[in-house]
């Protein structure tokens, strides 16, 4: 994938079925936040390296969904995207995120998500 972010590697590491490729994008040292119903804006989920990020994308990418990126946008080193998700039984996640780029991989992400309940 070589070291230089573009959107259509973003694309197709979102839209495969396995986190090995998307998890290439991340530093080593990223951090990744996560914003949701059961993680407030007071108390995120903060994940700490590869390893962690890895973790939860492995979970992630273990279920029967599928996943798009809708929007993505460029502005130097911040990128900004919204991704949608659907699992087998219809029920639907959508993602926003906020990131920063070093060196051309993730240093730092802000995920805001929401789904059907």
């Amino acid at each position: 994938m070589g070291t230089a972010f573009n959107t259509e590697t973003l694309r197709q590491s979102i839209e495969g079925n396995t986190a090995t490729n998307l998890l290439s994008l991340y530093a080593d040292d990223a951090e990744l936040r996560v914003v949701d119903r059961n993680t407030q804006p007071s108390s995120p989920r903060v994940l700490h390296g590869r390893e962690e990020i890895g973790e939860l994308l492995e979970d992630v990418y273990s279920r029967e969904m599928t996943h798009k990126l809708e929007r993505c946008v460029v502005d130097g080193d911040t990128v900004a995207f919204s991704e949608s998700c659907r699992y087998a039984d219809g029920v639907r996640v959508l993602a926003e995120s906020m990131i920063t780029l070093r060196d051309g991989k993730i240093a730092e992400q802000i995920m805001i998500q929401a789904w059907d309940e």
